[in-house]
């Protein structure tokens, strides 16, 4: 394993460290417990505050997407590991101002769990939105299907709206319907390799890819031949093509993400093969997001996400944002 690392056990914070100092113009970190936080609050007391989190090693989620429009705070865990309920709290009650907090939330376990804790132990109004957009999985599994890549949507939406002044049902309404819009799913051509354990997760001959994977470096449904970008593009736009059933002349965001390892030349590709896909359907793909915004370490493949969109959806997705990885109409 080669990684520019000092110890595995010192990764996590001085990686922090450099992302405050990097961007110490929109974010603020607190170490004990750990929580990235806007620098200046913007928005009059009221605002209702959006706080997310999860393990570490998905970079630029969910730190990168603190900041004006996006999130007023992001927890991190160690590497594939959920952050603890205490960093959730302090979080929450370092931004709330009076209007409530939205916690959101990707669905598995450990973060389900801690989340739920944070959200008993916190003494003001609070919600939460659960992301489950991978349909790798049945939604009959047993916890449910995964939150991955449109985790960044529902944030960037919902964060729109609480920052133009919404209220907190409205917060969580708006964050279940993005969720339940957006599907997801992606293929690895290799493993992540975890710093801890110092080894690919899993292996794959140089004739596979792996169809379904998580983002937890976790294998897929599938193992499968090593196809040509056209196949691999196929495949996947036509499983979230029958889970949401777009009518044609719909407006959607397509994002394809990248997962670490895989470069933006080939991401623009898949982003041409999908748009074809969906443009040959009748679909009008009205907004769009290319790069590694959901990654898993050095996973080589990337995910698609389809959102179907409305006019409001729209308006709030083009509204202003300012992030350390996402910014644009200021």
């Amino acid at each position: 394993m080669k990684k520019f690392i000092n110890s595995t056990g010192s990764l996590l914070d001085e990686s922090l460290l450099g992302f405050a100092k990097a961007h110490a113009d929109i974010i603020k970190l607190n170490t004990t417990p750990r929580f990235i936080e806007r620098k200046n609050p913007t928005t009059p007391p009221g605002k209702v505050a959006l706080i997310s989190g999860g393990g570490s090693g998905h970079e630029p989620l969910h730190i990168g997407f603190v900041g004006t429009g996006l999130l007023d705070a992001a927890c991190p865990g160690q590497v594939f590991t959920s952050p603890t309920p205490d960093q959730m709290l302090a979080a929450a009650q370092s931004v709330e101002s009076g209007g409530g907090v939205l916690f959101i939330v990707k669905n598995y376990a450990g973060d389900v769990m801690n989340f739920e804790m944070a959200a008993e132990m916190l003494d003001c109004p609070n919600a939460t939105v659960l992301v489950s957009d991978d349909i790798s999985l049945p939604k009959s599994h047993s916890i449910g299907r995964r939150g991955v890549a449109g985790t960044l949507i529902v944030e960037k939406i919902v964060g729109a709206a609480a920052e133009q002044g919404a209220d907190l049902n409205t917060c969580k309404i708006l964050g279940d319907k993005v969720n339940s819009l957006t599907a997801s799913i992606g293929v690895a051509l290799s493993s992540c390799t975890v710093p801890a354990l110092g080894k690919p997760t899993f292996d794959l001959k140089n004739d596979e890819m792996e169809m379904g994977v998580g983002i937890h470096g976790e294998r897929g449904h599938e193992t499968l031949k090593l196809a040509s970008a056209s196949e691999i593009v196929e495949l996947l736009a036509h499983k979230i093509n029958e889970e949401l059933k777009p009518r044609e002349g719909q407006s959607v965001l397509l994002h394809v993400n990248g997962f670490g390892a895989t470069p933006l030349m080939e991401l623009y590709l898949i982003y041409d093969l999908a748009a074809q896909f969906w443009e040959k359907k009748g679909l009008t793909i009205a907004r769009s997001l290319v790069g590694n915004y959901t990654t898993s370490l050095d996973m080589a493949g990337c995910s698609i996400t389809l959102t179907l969109l409305d006019e409001e959806l729209t308006h709030l997705w083009d509204a202003p944002v300012h992030s350390a990885n996402l910014s644009w109409g200021r």
